[in-house]
């Protein structure tokens, strides 16, 4: 399936709320730019540990593990999928992000994000409304019978979201 391009995004920001608030400064030519929402959730020891990030950066240390959430609250369409992937300028300074970038058709809400510091040595700042990704659409052959909206933990969440799965103990 083909990635949507800049003008289709813009409509359907525009008429369906894909991405809110939309700002054309943020769109690309296949894709939507993706800022830092106001808190992250730091992994410590005891588990996680809520930080807030809108007036003061919070310096992410090598080795440390992140989630943190887009500003921008999305809607994907029934009949498209989308894509988070780290801006390439980010992941060049060190910054990683986990291999969940998976976004369903169906999906509201504001989108978590796994971030990691590779850097072995120097702290990675992160503050709201930071560039951190980009979203990439993509129209499916046809509409799934189960949207996410349907069948999704995660629906409407608002913020950064722990896992809903009880695999692991945080």
């Amino acid at each position: 399936m083909a990635s949507l391009p800049d003008h289709t995004i813009r409509d359907l920001c525009r008429t369906k709320g894909l991405v809110e608030p939309f700002d054309p400064e943020l769109l690309n030519p296949a894709s939507y730019d993706v800022t830092l929402g106001d808190t992250i959730l730091l992994e410590t020891p005891h588990g996680f540990h809520e930080i807030d990030i809108s007036t003061t950066a919070f310096h992410m240390g090598p080795g440390s593990f992140v989630l943190a959430h887009t500003a921008e609250w999305v809607r994907i369409p029934n009949d498209c999928e989308a894509v988070f992937q780290l801006k390439s300028s980010r992941g060049r300074e060190g910054y990683e992000h986990a291999l969940a970038g998976y976004i369903d058709p169906g999906f509201c809400g504001n989108v978590t994000l796994e971030l990691s510091n590779l850097r072995r040595y120097a702290n990675l700042p992160l503050q709201a409304g930071m560039r951190i990704g980009q979203l990439r659409f993509a129209r499916l052959e046809s509409k799934p019978l189960r949207p996410y909206s349907v069948t999704g933990r995660y629906q409407n969440d608002k913020g950064v979201q722990v896992s809903k799965d009880d695999l692991v103990q945080s």
